[in-house]
């Protein structure tokens, strides 16, 4: 497949995005080639570990390929939105659960399904360049690909920040806030690389390892946790709004622009998931508010807005993101029963 390059390379299973013209951008059948690079290289004594990395400079892989999702969601069919997010969800489960080292490199941008691809693995290395962020809620989408789980485990309250507003960070702020691990200088990564293929030995990115230049999340912590401690969204904005700094009117600005639905759904999310280091039960949750984004929630004039037309000028379901209801929230979260997030491939 020309989108992606996998083999065995030395001593390592190695996973090469190829689309740097399309920032990396994750397709159905790219989702499903990296299922089966893990399904083979699961028992295969010949695979020490997995390296995943990216052609480009621009981009690790910048999310998910939307084109066909809004496509085939606009002229009323759901089911193929449906069957791409539980294929590449069953994927990222195998990933986060795969019984050797799992090493990724991550330069600029790292969206959306690239933070399935890149951040659940053991050995998560960013660089001067790496942008990470989950946009989701400003396509009317909430953070999935196990995100959630991530932002879930943040320190304080910046995952419901992070989750909420769909800000992207820095190298230093994605290994603070649990999407990262280590800082790599990416001119060093060639020489990593080589030695990785040679010796098959992941302690090498322990060595390799440099201190990130500063973040701002950390500093920020305080006025995080103190505006987004609240139980719903709502909660959120009237602390928000009784604050005249800065960050409050940044974070307020942020809300209003993003998919109410979504916010409001990724709080709900994000608090259940509070403690859990189960990346099914994560994606399952995830899978109940995209199985509806399609047909109850704000996806396609998300996309629309954002991606097809470009006009930033979104019509959402909501005025703002305090009309909310607990109910609403409720309804795209509640269990699938028969279409339920399974785990097990379809004939």
């Amino acid at each position: 497949m020309s989108d992606i390059n996998i083999r065995i390379d030395g001593k390592i299973g190695h996973i090469t995005l190829t689309r740097p013209k399309a920032l990396n951008a994750l397709s159905y059948d790219m989702c499903l080639a990296i299922e089966k690079a893990l399904d083979d290289w699961r028992e295969d004594d010949a695979v020490s570990m997995i390296l995943i990395d990216a052609e480009g400079d621009r981009a690790f892989c910048a999310g998910g390929d939307i084109q066909e999702l809004y496509d085939t969601g606009k002229a009323g069919d759901f089911g193929y939105g449906r069957k791409f997010w539980r294929d590449e969800y069953r994927m990222n489960a195998k990933l986060f659960e795969f019984p050797k080292p799992v090493a990724s490199l991550m330069q600029g941008f790292t969206m959306g399904g690239g933070v399935g691809i890149g951040c659940h693995g053991s050995h998560r290395v960013v660089c001067e360049s790496s942008q990470v962020a989950m946009p989701e809620t400003g396509i009317g989408l909430v953070p999935d690909v196990g995100g959630s789980l991530i932002l879930s485990r943040a320190p304080g309250r910046v995952g419901e920040y992070l989750g909420s507003t769909g800000g992207r960070i820095g190298a230093a702020d994605a290994i603070y806030a649990g999407f990262a691990d280590y800082f790599v200088p990416q001119e060093d990564w060639t020489a990593l690389t080589a030695e990785l293929v040679e010796t098959g030995d992941w302690t090498a990115i322990d060595r390799a390892a440099k201190p990130a230049p500063a973040g701002d999340l950390e500093a920020l912590r305080p006025q995080i946790d103190a505006h987004f401690a609240g139980e719903t969204l709502r909660d959120i904005l009237i602390t928000l709004q009784d604050d005249d700094g800065d960050f409050a009117a940044k974070a307020l600005k942020s809300l209003n622009r993003v998919s109410p639905l979504s916010a409001a759904c990724t709080i709900e999310m994000i608090h259940r998931l509070r403690g859990s280091d189960d990346i099914r039960q994560a994606l399952e949750m995830e899978y109940r508010f995209t199985f509806r984004a399609m047909e109850a929630g704000d996806f396609l004039e998300g996309v629309r807005a954002q991606i097809i037309d470009k006009d930033r000028n979104p019509s959402w379901k909501h005025e703002g993101p305090g009309a909310v209801t607990d109910m609403e929230v409720a309804k795209m979260l509640m269990p699938l029963g028969a279409d339920s997030l399974t785990f097990e491939e379809e004939e």
